[in-house]
């Protein structure tokens, strides 16, 4: 059933956008194709048409150094301030929209570095010291916000930005060993496996997360899983919480509130269907646990989420 019509005027284009290479101009704060490598920095102000709700196939090391406002990382809706340090894996949508910006805007307020998956990779497999990485580019999946490295993190930029072939990429890999081995962060969307467990048992989790995943209205027993895959229950407990960092009561409900959130931001769909298309038994019910997960209900978090779609004005 569709909502009801309101006088708020809501995006045709409820996605993100996929950001391009034929966008990328000189003109808008990126490097001359000519000039970037493996490493490209960009750095712009704002207002600017690269302040909009978009994705790419790089991760990106984002840092604010001037205004505050509000942040969005897939199905994270947060505030950021100057020394805001985030860094989003492939493909996943973000924005930082300004709300206190003097007239005329600011002409540098955004510092950023972005690098494909796939050469750090192959390298990895020939590197061995490369593989260090690892863990840090799966959490990226999330985003990761990190604390207290804002200053460090813009005298490494400029380091970076001015320099260029072997000693740029000495200079990236020096900031990225410093990020690899932060301890205060926090991720920002959805939910993340870690698991230092043999292959066989990393596929395991992987299967079951795929099919809680694709099949939120289900109901899931942790008893009737743990008996199929042949473990007591408290096995299953603590075999599942090492590799999600989470109970499995907590993980299926993370993964129905991130499910809520998408269709939240993607589609006009009542929330009262949302609840029960993703698991939840009653709305009540749904918006607790939305707003413990949140901070904000379901209906907030969809009129907040509207506003990422800003930014050029």
């Amino acid at each position: 059933m569709p909502m009801p019509h309101s006088n708020r005027s809501v995006p045709r284009q409820l996605k993100p956008e996929l950001e391009s290479e034929f966008a990328r101009s000189p003109a808008l704060g990126y490097e001359a194709p000519d000039e970037a490598g493996f490493v490209r920095c960009l750095s712009h102000g704002f207002p600017t048409p690269l302040a909009r709700w978009h994705y790419h196939d790089e991760y990106e090391l984002h840092l604010i150094t001037k205004t505050s406002g509000k942040v969005f990382v897939g199905d994270w809706i947060g505030q950021f301030q100057p020394g805001h340090l985030v860094l989003t894996g492939p493909r996943l949508p973000h924005n930082w929209l300004s709300i206190d910006t003097p007239d005329g805007g600011v002409p540098f307020r955004d510092l950023a570095i972005q690098f494909d998956h796939e050469p750090l990779m192959q390298s990895a497999a020939l590197i061995h010291e490369l593989a260090e990485l690892g863990p840090l580019l799966e959490r990226a999946r999330n985003g990761i916000e990190f604390f207290g490295m804002g200053e460090s993190t813009e005298q490494q930029w400029h380091r970076i930005k001015q320099a260029t072939g072997l000693r740029r990429l000495t200079a990236f890999f020096d900031l990225m060993c410093d990020l690899a081995a932060c301890t205060d962060y926090r991720l920002l969307s959805s939910v993340q496996l870690q698991s230092d467990d043999d292959d066989a048992s990393i596929d395991q989790i992987h299967a079951l997360v795929s099919r809680i995943t694709d099949n939120l209205s289900e109901h899931h027993s942790a008893a009737a899983i743990a008996a199929e895959l042949g473990m007591s229950e408290s096995r299953f407990s603590r075999f599942f919480r090492k590799a999600t960092g989470n109970t499995f009561t907590d993980f299926v409900n993370r993964v129905r509130i991130s499910r809520a959130c998408q269709l939240l931001m993607d589609t006009d769909q009542q929330i009262s269907l949302i609840c029960y298309e993703v698991g939840f038994n009653n709305v009540a019910n749904f918006n607790r646990r939305f707003l413990e997960s949140k901070g904000m209900t379901p209906s907030e978090f969809r009129k907040q989420s509207l506003t990422r779609f800003r930014g050029a004005a």
